[in-house]
């Protein structure tokens, strides 16, 4: 069995960063996990859990209170360049891999508000637990609450991530699991699609996102096939399970998205773009339509995040949904 370690300010003590007063007896650190050569945790208490390998992040996860939104950042392969981006100039409310409604009773929650670092609406979020294990593997628990800066909370949502060991090749898996509890009657609902009154380009996104850096060759995949995109540079359609792709540093690399077959509007509805200024991709939940919750209506959401070299067959990909919904029913 993994030998585990909860952590906690105290258990990811860094050697040098706690001074101790001269009154007291010097207080020797926790003992840590032992890890496979050339990787290591790297905390920020109250701040981001990290594995690193060769003193470099693989993943990120950050989480404090100074964050609009947790996020992974950087999405990484073992000693290789970062996969994602944070807050870009074009879009400061992306943020690597994270999560964010666009509306909720009409309250944007995506995009800063004018003259704002901030959106209109405000999630609040905390860590309940946070474990990490000797093979390098990771357990988080957050609690967040979604609404108005000035009233009690909307929406509360638990959320599990569990991030996988890398395997020999570099790849890890992340487990993400979200479960929404309505705490009034509200509505989550999303810019309109082209075709609707009012409908923009850029319309039908919210849920889970991830924006990446610009790869070279870049192209993505569904378990249906390749990805062809529209004249605007974007993609909309629905399958289990989608894969952002291309060449960086000279080395294939991508991020597979797979989503629970359990999830609401399943098989997931995906939104996607591919221009010269921008690479995202969403399992947009509310692509389709709004949805409408009674006080007390509970939901969940769940995927796999997959980072791993080279570029896997529609095939491959569908192998992995497959043996992901068999190990999560």
């Amino acid at each position: 069995m993994t030998r585990a370690v909860l952590v906690s300010t105290a258990a990811l003590w860094l050697a040098g960063c706690a001074a101790q007063p001269a009154s007291r007896p010097a207080q020797h650190p926790p003992r840590q996990p032992a890890l496979p050569d050339g990787y290591a945790w790297h905390a920020e208490p109250s701040r981001s859990l990290a594995l690193q390998f060769a003193g470099q992040d693989v993943w990120r996860l950050r989480f404090g209170a100074d964050r609009t939104k947790p996020c992974f950042h950087p999405l990484a392969l073992p000693g290789g360049p970062a996969l994602t981006v944070d807050a870009p100039a074009d879009h400061r409310w992306h943020h690597g891999l994270w999560f964010s409604w666009k509306y909720l009773d009409g309250v944007n929650h995506w995009e800063h508000a004018s003259g704002s670092q901030q959106p209109a609406g405000q999630t609040t979020t905390q860590l309940d637990r946070l474990t990490v294990h000797a093979d390098g593997s990771a357990e988080v628990d957050l609690q967040l609450a979604t609404g108005r800066p000035d009233q009690p909370p909307t929406l509360r949502e638990r959320r599990h991530l569990r991030v996988a060991a890398p395997a020999n090749d570099g790849s890890y898996a992340i487990d993400w699991h979200s479960t929404f509890v309505a705490t009034t009657a509200c509505t989550l609902d999303r810019t309109p699609l082209p075709h609707e009154p009012g409908g923009k380009a850029f319309g039908g996104y919210a849920g889970l996102s991830l924006r990446l850096r610009q790869l070279d060759a870049r192209d993505a995949l569904t378990t249906a096939g390749a990805v062809a995109w529209n004249d605007a540079d974007r993609f909309r359609g629905d399958a289990d399970a989608f894969e952002y792709r291309g060449a960086l540093a000279g080395q294939d690399v991508a991020i597979a998205i797979l989503a629970h077959p359990q999830n609401l509007r399943s098989p997931s509805p995906w939104y996607a773009i591919r221009s010269s200024a921008m690479s995202f991709v969403t399992p947009a939940v509310l692509c389709h339509g709004k949805l409408e919750l009674a006080a007390g209506a509970t939901f969940t959401l769940r995927y796999r995040i997959v980072v791993h070299p080279g570029r896997w067959s529609p095939a491959q990909l569908a192998a992995a949904h497959a043996a992901y919904v068999l190990a999560n029913p």
